[in-house]
C-alpha cells in the first residue's frame, strides 16, 4: 500500500499510569487508511494498553486521539464501536452459555417492534459470515465450539460494525494454519475496502507477511516506526528487546532416562479420544502436535482428571495412578497449565500473591487452617524474580498484567507444587520472543532436574526446537511419533492429516 494514503487515526503523546508503573510514556502512532499497521514489543511493552486507551477500556492520563482529523475520547467500548473503532481482544470474553448470534448482536438485537427478531438476527449473522467466508452455525452454543471458531465469531462481530479501524490483538494465537490463511484473506479484504487495521502479534513471520508498517514499543515508549519491507526479523528483535537475540531456542542439555509415565488405551467418554497409548520418560520433553480439535488438549485434560475417561489406565513409575480429578492429580505430582488463561487459568480480581500460592497452600499452614503470610510473600517473590515478571507489586490484580506476565505467574504457581509431571497446553501462547526463550529455558531446566514434561503447541518450530519426541494427534487418535532431532514440519503435517 502506498505511503501517501491519508492518516485515518493518530494517537499523539499518549500517557497512561497505573499504581506503581508508567504503562505508556508519550506514545505517538499514526495509522493510514487501507493499510495494516503492526504493533510489536515484548510483554508489558504497552501495546494492548495503548489499544485499550483507544477503545475506551482505559481512560488515558494524557495525550490526544484523532479519528479522521477530529479529536475523540471514547468513554467506553460501546462509544468506540458506535464511532467505527472495533477491537478483537486477545482474551475472548464471550457469553459462553448463549448461541453465536446472541453473542454477535448483544446490545443491539434486531427487532420487530419492541421484540427481538430471531429471524432478522439469524439472517444478519449469515450475511456477515457469508461475506467473510466463515462456516459456523449461528445457533451453536459458544461453549460447545473450539477456541478457534469462537475467535472467528469475534472477528465477524468486529467487522459487523462497519468499522473504519479494527484492532486485532494476537488474533492467530488459537488458530490453525488453515484458519490463519482465512484470517489473512479477511484482513486483505478489509484493507482493500479502506479500513485501517492495527495488528498486534509476536509472530514475526506473520507480521512481515501481512503488515505495511511496523511500530516497535518497549517499556511503554515508542521506539521506531518503519515500512515492513525495510525491516528484517533480526532488526525487529533488536528493537523489541534492546539487545541481540541470536538463538530462538536454548540448547537441549537434558538426557531422558527411564520410563516414568505410561498411558494405556486412553479413551474419552464425552470427547473423541480413541485408544491413545504412549510412554514418557524422566527428564524428557514430550510434544503433542496436531490440528485444531485433533485431541491434543483432551489428552492432557484426561490425564489430569478434568475430562471424564471412558477407559484407559495411567501408570506413574510403574504403579497405577487414578487421577480422578484435579485435586487427586496434584497430590500424585501432576500440574497442568491450561490453554485459556482468562477462562481457566487466572483469578482475575485476585492479587499476584493469591494467584501464585493458590495451589500450594499446604506449604504455608501454621496452626490448623491459619496460613503464614511471610512464607507466601517469599514464595511469590521467588517466582517474580525467577520468571522476570513485570508487576508493580505482589498485591497488583493479575488481570492488570499483560498476557505473557499472567502466564509467568501461573507457571510459578505450578512450580510451587513441586510436580513430577508437567502438562503444558500452549505454554507460550501470546508471549513475546524474549519471554518465550525464558520459558523454553525453564522447561529444559525442569527436564534436567528429571521432571517429565508433556507440551501441546500449535507452533511446529517450537515443538521441534524444545522437545525430544513429538506425538502427533489426528481425529482423536495417535497418528504417529517422530524424533524431534530429525523430523520435519512436513512429516508432522502429514501425520496430523491422517485421520482428520
Amino acid at each position: 500500500m502506498a505511503n501517501n494514503e491519508p492518516v485515518l487515526l493518530r494517537m499523539e503523546d499518549i500517557t497512561k499510569v497505573f499504581p506503581g508503573v508508567k504503562a505508556l510514556d508519550g506514545v505517538t502512532v499514526e495509522v493510514k487508511a487501507g493499510t495494516v499497521h503492526a504493533l510489536m514489543g515484548e510483554n508489558g511493552a504497552g501495546k494492548s494498553t495503548l489499544m485499550k486507551c483507544l477503545f475506551g477500556v482505559y481512560h488515558k492520563d494524557g495525550g490526544h486521539i484523532y479519528l479522521e482529523g477530529k479529536e475523540v475520547d471514547f468513554k467506553n467500548s460501546k462509544n468506540a464501536l458506535e464511532n467505527g473503532v472495533a477491537m478483537v481482544h486477545q482474551e475472548l470474553n464471550q457469553a459462553l452459555s448463549r448461541n453465536v448470534m446472541d453473542n454477535m448482536w448483544l446490545g443491539r438485537f434486531p427487532k420487530n417492534g419492541i421484540f427481538t427478531s430471531e429471524k432478522k438476527m439469524y439472517d444478519a449473522t449469515m450475511k456477515v459470515f457469508d461475506d467473510l467466508g466463515i462456516s459456523v452455525n449461528p445457533k451453536a452454543i459458544m461453549s460447545t465450539m473450539p477456541v478457534s471458531q469462537r475467535q472467528m465469531v469475534e472477528i465477524a462481530k468486529a467487522v459487523s460494525y462497519d468499522s473504519k479501524v479494527i484492532v486485532f490483538d494476537e488474533p492467530t494465537s488459537s488458530l490453525t494454519e488453515v484458519e490463519v490463511e482465512h484470517l489473512f484473506r479477511i484482513i486483505n479484504m478489509l484493507r482493500d475496502r479502506g479500513c485501517a487495521i492495527i495488528y498486534i502479534s509476536h509472530k514475526m513471520a506473520e507480521i512481515k507477511r501481512i503488515s505495511d508498517e511496523i511500530t516497535i514499543m518497549r517499556d511503554g515508549k515508542w521506539i521506531a516506526t518503519h515500512a515492513s519491507k525495510d525491516l528484517e526479523m533480526a532488526d525487529i528483535i533488536r528493537l523489541m528487546v534492546g539487545r541481540e537475540l541470536t538463538n530462538q531456542f536454548p540448547p537441549k542439555t537434558n538426557v531422558p532416562g527411564e520410563t516414568y509415565l505410561e498411558v494405556k488405551g486412553l479413551t474419552g467418554l464425552y470427547n473423541k479420544l480413541d485408544d491413545v497409548s504412549f510412554v514418557a520418560r524422566r527428564g524428557e520433553v514430550l510434544g503433542l502436535a496436531g490440528l485444531d480439535a485433533s485431541g491434543r488438549t483432551e489428552v492432557l485434560e484426561s490425564i489430569f482428571g478434568i475430562r471424564t475417561r471412558k477407559s484407559g489406565e495411567i501408570f506413574l513409575d510403574g504403579k497405577p495412578c487414578k487421577n480422578r480429578n484435579s485435586g487427586e492429580s496434584i497430590k500424585n505430582g501432576f500440574a497442568m497449565l491450561t490453554e485459556e488463561r482468562r477462562a481457566t487459568g487466572i483469578f482475575g480480581v485476585r492479587s499476584i500473591l493469591d494467584n501464585t500460592v493458590i495451589s500450594s497452600l499446604n506449604r504455608h499452614k501454621k496452626i490448623g487452617p491459619l496460613l503464614g503470610h511471610k512464607t507466601q510473600v517469599e514464595d511469590t517473590q521467588k517466582y517474580i524474580d525467577a520468571m522476570h515478571t513485570k508487576t508493580p507489586s505482589q498485591e497488583t490484580q493479575i488481570r492488570s498484567l499483560s498476557g505473557g506476565n499472567q502466564q509467568k505467574v501461573i507457571i510459578g504457581r505450578w512450580l510451587l507444587t513441586d510436580p513430577e509431571v508437567l502438562l503444558l497446553d500452549e505454554p507460550t501462547r501470546g508471549i513475546d520472543v524474549g519471554a518465550k526463550y525464558e520459558i523454553y529455558q525453564l522447561i529444559l531446566d525442569l527436564a534436567n532436574e528429571g521432571k517429565t514434561v508433556l507440551m501441546v503447541s500449535s507452533e511446529m518450530p517450537e515443538l521441534l526446537g524444545v522437545c525430544d519426541r513429538i506425538l502427533v494427534m489426528s481425529g482423536g487418535r495417535l497418528a504417529g511419533e517422530v524424533d524431534a532431532k530429525t523430523a520435519t514440519q512436513e512429516e508432522i503435517m502429514t501425520l496430523a492429516a491422517k485421520y482428520a
